[in-house]
Order: structure tokens, then C-alpha cells, then sequence
């Protein structure tokens, strides 16, 4: 297997929406948040089966890095056969 990585870059507003849409994809593994500045301000381990309560904190801790930016960095980690 191999990994790829994506970038995107959205406002704090859009960061909630694009992180759960992305989970959702299901062949995501990590995702990191940046700010502007390229400072790593949360990454996440995703694994096969995460879900529900499990993703209840992350969302938060996501959420609350949301209110404080106003643009930043998801770095998506897939991993590819």
C-alpha cells in the first residue's frame, strides 16, 4: 500500500464540514490541521471502523479549532492498494 497526500485549504467556517465529509469518505487514515502559518495544530489517526462516540471528541476539539481560525490547512493522508 501506498499513501497519498491532499491538501486543502479552507476558512474556519468550512473546517467542521469538510473534516466530517472526509471521514466519511472512508479511506482516509490521518488528517492534520494546519493554520496559515504551516503550524500543525491537530492531526488525527483514523483507522478502519472509527466511528460514532469514538469521533464525538475529535469533532470537538476540531470545532473549537474552527472558531479560532480563520483560514487553515487540512492534510489528508489516504492510504491506496
Amino acid at each position: 500500500m501506498t499513501e497519498r497526500k491532499e491538501e486543502f485549504t479552507v476558512s474556519g467556517e468550512e473546517l467542521l464540514k469538510k473534516v466530517k465529509e472526509l471521514i466519511e469518505e472512508g479511506s482516509v487514515r490521518r488528517i492534520v490541521i494546519k493554520n496559515k502559518e504551516g503550524k500543525t495544530l491537530l492531526e488525527v489517526p483514523l483507522t478502519i471502523g472509527v466511528v460514532g462516540a469514538v469521533l464525538a471528541p475529535v469533532l470537538a476539539a476540531v470545532g473549537a479549532a474552527a472558531a479560532l481560525l480563520t483560514e487553515c490547512t487540512i492534510v489528508v493522508v489516504r492510504e491506496e492498494e
